[in-house]
């Protein structure tokens, strides 16, 4: 198998403004403040990655010539440095601020150097940093204080905040908007809304006056709990207030909300507010709403808003018919689609994202020879600017594949690579996956292979698709194989990745290959999910192992995490069937606790367990459960029913669960436990099991219980029906 190469980097060299600069330095020493700040501005904005790398040279270049500047030209590179993650780049910069620059760091410059630091969330060396503010000299001021501030709310210190705020005061400073506005930021993000009121409300007592995001911030808040109340009265307090006003920010927070919560009704209310509020209704508005709309579910919303834009002779651009065609796919209003793609042509309004997403949604919609013809329309527009890129080969590969176009999608592979046209490597990816899920292996691997030669470093993505697909052919020893030799291809396994493998090691028994990897992960740092630890479990039960399953349990509580349904309902399954529903029922009563709802598989797995010991009172306690909870028994429900009566001959209940099976359209398939207890009642329920399958498994009864006349009967009705069997009469 290929090894993917190294890539090179590329040499960088300077701008020739600059260049010219530094090959004649005494003329950097006529250049006023102003101009040199204006140079340092231009490259870094322009040309930041050629810049930044030679950082070190330029003040080694600089330092000599002792230029006296102001605080402004060092200060650049320090906000630059800092808003681009690079405070340890900064520091240097800070420390040699006298020598190259000719002046000394002030407190803007060490706001500017902490709140680097803070966006980095390297919080240590921000802390010992804001300590050396007094050491240096500098006494710390408003802005410093709020960046301490955000740095402590980034940490979800927030009774350090409180400490901060009266230390404050002590000196002084009196926290402002920002302050304010950041804790509460703070306390929403970490869904401490009762806190973040207070502290709103204490904000106004002070007299501080709220903006605009404060309020912005705390409707937010609400709606991310599902509080609509509350983050409505927020809104309502934003209206009547006379020192701030709603902004478009405002009204996206509530549409967005109010719709993410069901309220499409009072959504379209705050919508209809805006038009009245807004005096100018411009595209950036109303593109935003239309986002807010489609984004959060209520595509009808965004059409209105739409045709409303339209009305108004405010032409949207192609941003605007994006979001409406995706949203449109996501809201299955396909005709709409189709309609709106038309109408993209008739503007002029269609671009290669326009393309992607409408390919995208055919695909997903299964339209696949819609889907073809619209590639092979779009590639006879290669001539223009409207060309297909990477992305879209990856859509028309991946959609091949998953619709089962294999060859057609290994063809436009080749296509690609004949006409030099780019792909990415979620075309391979896709390919390979393709490939695996039809039992095309060798195929996978040299796909594999390909995609290596090619140039293109394989991501976990790729490596976990093609582990699974060693598995899928019974091949785990080249699973694990292929695996352990991730690390040498530059790909870092991830839960994923430890998951396939350890879903293919259980299903073969080898418990203690999938142990190791679940250490390995511990110690890569990766935590087992909920996924982990299911199929770990499923694997023990399926083993018969179910004492060690309840200890994998056992640990997984203790850990503090929440089991879902699917480990749940793993386990009642594995006790019910060692004849353990004591404890099975002691499990289930606990659901409640996690908050974790139990599903029709719950219900259907306990009642089966209740029957399997022939407790048919707690097994019908389960059914009434069942049609409490508004669940829908399913075939498999009444099969369990029938098969537990029958064991139990409780013949009479049974007739009764399947005349109330036929009223609900559901022909059971347990029909031979009729025939071994009541072979009339198996021949009155006759006309209901005319599949092939349970006509099927009557005979085999018969035939097993030596009912040779009953059989005879048997084969005549069957031929009388015309029913195909495949067992020998």
């Amino acid at each position: 198998m290929a090894v993917p190469k190294p890539h090179k980097p590329k040499t960088l060299t300077l701008t020739p403004l600059f260049t010219t600069l530094l090959k004649n330095p005494e003329t950097l020493k006529t250049l006023t403040p102003n101009t040199l700040n204006q140079i340092l501005k231009t490259h870094l904005s322009k040309h930041p990655h050629i810049f930044i790398p030679q950082l070190t040279h330029i003040t080694s270049l600089l330092k000599p010539l002792q230029i006296t500047c102001n605080e402004s030209t060092p200060l650049l590179i320090l906000k630059f440095l800092s808003k681009n993650s690079m405070p340890n780049e900064g520091v240097k910069i800070f420390q040699e601020m006298r020598e190259v620059f000719g002046v000394a760091p002030g407190v803007r410059s060490f706001n500017t150097l902490l709140n680097g630091f803070v966006e980095k969330c390297d919080f240590e060396k921000g802390v010992l940093f804001f300590k050396s503010f007094r050491k240096m000299g500098v006494f710390p001021n408003l802005e410093s204080f709020n960046i301490l501030v955000k740095m402590l709310c980034k940490k979800g210190e927030f009774g350090r905040v409180e400490e901060v705020v009266e230390a404050m005061r002590g000196r002084g400073l009196f926290p402002n908007v920002v302050t304010y506005g950041t804790w509460i930021n703070g306390l929403a993000k970490n869904g401490e809304m009762g806190r973040a009121s207070e502290v709103f409300d204490e904000m106004c007592e002070k007299g501080v006056n709220p903006d605009v995001m404060c309020y912005n911030v705390l409707m937010d808040g609400w709606f991310r709990k599902g509080e609509v109340c509350k983050a409505c009265e927020v809104w309502e307090n934003l209206v009547v207030s006379r020192e701030v006003y709603p902004d478009v920010g405002s009204y996206n927070v509530m549409i967005s909300g109010l719709c993410k919560c069901g309220k499409f009704k009072e959504s379209l209310e705050v919508w209809e507010r805006m038009r009245r509020n807004e005096r100018e209704m411009n595209m950036f508005i109303y593109t935003s709403v239309i986002n807010v709309f489609c984004e959060s579910g209520n595509v009808e919303g965004g059409m209105m808003v739409f045709n409303e834009m339209v009305g108004k002779k405010v032409c949207p651009d192609v941003a605007v018919y994006n979001v409406l065609l995706k949203c449109c796919f996501r809201g299955g209003m396909v005709n709409e689609c189709f309609e709106l793609w038309e109408r993209m042509q008739k503007d002029d309004c269609r671009n290669v994202i326009s393309f992607n997403i409408f390919l995208k949604g055919l695909f997903d919609y299964k339209k696949v020879d819609e889907a073809i013809s619209l590639w092979q329309q779009w590639q006879q527009l290669r001539e223009n600017s409207s060309v297909v890129d990477s992305t879209s080969y990856g859509i028309l590969i991946h959609g091949l594949c998953q619709n089962g176009y294999v060859d057609k999608a290994f063809s436009v592979l080749n296509d690609a690579k004949d006409k030099n046209d780019k792909l990415d490597v979620y075309a391979y990816s896709s390919m390979i996956n393709g490939f695996c899920n039809v039992g095309r292996l060798n195929d996978a691997v040299c796909m594999f292979d390909r995609m290596v030669l090619n140039g293109y470093n394989p991501n976990t993505n790729v490596c976990s698709t093609l582990i699974k697909g060693f598995i899928q052919a019974r091949k785990l020893n080249d699973a694990i194989d292929f695996f352990d030799k991730m690390l040498s291809i530059g790909c870092s396994p991830t839960i994923v990745t430890y998951n396939t493998l350890i879903d293919g090691l259980c299903k073969a028994q080898r418990f203690d290959e999938a142990y190791r990897l679940v250490r390995e992960m511990l110690e890569n740092g990766l935590k087992p999910d909920m996924i982990t630890n299911s199929l770990l479990m499923r694997g023990l039960c399926q083993d018969g192992k179910v004492d060690k399953a309840v200890k994998l349990w056992d640990q997984v509580i203790d850990t503090g995490s929440k089991p879902d349904v699917i480990m749940y309902n793993i386990l009642l399954h594995g006790l019910c069937s060692v004849g353990n529903v004591e404890y099975a029922w002691e499990l289930y009563k606990k659901m409640d606790e996690h908050k974790c709802v139990p599903n029709l598989i719950t219900m259907n797995t306990l009642m089966e367990g209740f029957y399997k010991v022939r407790d048919c009172i707690n097994a019908s306690i389960i059914w009434g459960r069942i049609l409490k909870s508004g669940f829908r028994p399913d075939i498999i429900s009444y099969n369990i029913v029938l098969k537990g009566l029958c064991s139990c001959k409780k013949i009479p209940d049974a007739v009764h669960y399947l005349n109330d099976a036929i009223a609900r359209k559901i022909v059971p398939t347990a029909g031979r436990h009729f025939v071994k207890l009541q072979l009339g009642l198996a021949f009155l329920f006759m006309h209901i099991w005319c599949s092939k399958g349970v006509y099927n498994d009557l005979l085999l009864t018969l035939r097993f219980m030596s009912r040779w006349n009953a059989k005879t009967k048997f084969k005549e009705d069957v031929l009388d029906r015309i029913c195909v069997l495949v067992v020998p009469i």
